[in-house]
């Protein structure tokens, strides 16, 4: 066990002494996380289900307030003009909208544009705040019919508001789930295709130079059995692929507002099955592909053509049956597939244990082929 571990922290040791691939390990996929975020923005994208609102309240009454509350409670995120940052449009609420409600007279809540913002996003805004008045005349209404004649008052309408509701509506996808946009797709995406690619580069490329130069004749003067070379070769890697994993989920909580929430326990378990495939996979290809200059190409071209059929680039679900069947030939689709059931389905280690169970198949066929045909 020694041996495995020596074995594995020397290959780490190595790999981030070369320039080149901190560069791959780190830079590349968050570029790649960036642009195809970008390109794959679709109707129903969920990265800002809350759009900003900016509100100028002047009304010096109780139910500006309570109409903010309202559209809170309907999906807006208000802000005011000092923190008007990415607002997607503006609502003014007049100094006279207590009075002119309590006096029975109507009340007109405006809209103006804020400079930047988009039509969509506006749309959305303004629709939610129909139902943020809708919503406070029910509750001045259902006030009103309670009790006669008593006055509005806001501990009045907050009893109103945490009344329970006796119509429930429940709303689904009929009959499939929500297509994967935005950076909901690209983060996992380059997370599949960016560590099948280095892991299946970075091993096959340093068990090919380690045959060529002797490091391997040289380890077989010790007393280092050959699956313990195996198992070292591939943990090295893994320590690699944790690494990079960290660094991209960090990165996708930060920059790119990917929040796993509670699902990051078995998304991290994903990706270490995964990053096991990976490596065994790297190690495997090592051990086959005798010729050192054949392995990076190799690895690269397969590994694109697997991150493109597995689902990395564009959801399953608008490419056609046959392409989905050839996904789930690929550990990328798999990988693919239990990944989107956490983080865009939210269907938790319930929906992607099928996923992790192909997968841990998937590397243990790798592990024994690649001790099969290791050869010095």
């Amino acid at each position: 066990m020694r041996h495995l571990f020596d074995i594995g922290h020397n290959d780490l040791r190595l790999f981030l002494r070369n320039r080149s691939a901190l560069v791959w390990l780190f830079l590349m996929p968050l570029v790649f996380v960036y642009f195809m975020g970008a390109a794959n923005r679709g109707p129903g994208s969920p990265e800002n289900p809350r759009p900003l609102v900016l509100v100028e309240n002047v009304d010096t009454g109780f139910l500006g307030m309570e109409f903010l509350k309202e559209l809170g409670a309907q999906g807006l995120n208000v802000v005011s003009p000092t923190n008007a940052a990415g607002a997607q449009r503006g609502i003014r609420i007049p100094a006279d909208f207590t009075d002119a409600i309590l006096g029975r007279r109507q009340a007109r809540v405006k809209y103006f544009t804020v400079e930047g913002s988009s039509d969509a996003a506006a749309a959305m805004i303004e629709f939610r705040v129909a139902r943020a008045v809708i919503a406070l005349d029910s509750h001045l209404l259902e006030l009103a019919t309670a009790v006669p004649g008593s006055p509005v008052s806001p501990a009045g309408l907050e009893g109103v508001r945490n009344r329970p509701d006796p119509v429930r509506l429940e709303a689904r996808f009929a009959g499939r789930k929500p297509i994967p946009t935005g950076y909901r797709l690209s983060l996992p995406g380059v997370l599949v295709m960016y560590l099948l690619m280095n892991l299946l580069t970075f091993g096959g490329s340093a068990l090919a130079w380690e045959r060529r130069s002797g490091v391997l004749k040289r380890m077989t003067l010790y007393p280092v059995a050959r699956h313990a070379i195996v198992a070292g070769k591939v943990y090295g890697l893994m320590l690699l692929a944790v690494i990079q994993i960290a660094f991209l989920l960090l990165a996708g909580r930060f920059l790119f507002g990917v929040n796993l929430g509670d699902q990051l326990g078995g998304v991290l378990l994903v990706l270490v099955v995964y990053a096991w495939v990976a490596a065994s996979l790297g190690v495997l290809v090592g051990a086959v592909v005798r010729a050192e200059d054949k392995v990076s190409g190799l690895c690269v071209l397969a590994s694109i053509v697997m991150a493109a059929l597995g689902g990395c680039w564009w959801p399953l679900e608008v490419v056609p049956a046959w392409a989905r069947t050839i996904a789930f030939c690929l550990p990328t689709g798999w990988g693919m597939e239990a990944l989107h059931q956490m983080i865009t389905f939210g269907s938790g280690f319930t929906g992607a244990s099928a996923a992790i169970g192909v997968l841990l198949l998937f590397g243990a066929a790798a592990n024994l082929a690649a001790a099969r045909f290791f050869r010095v």
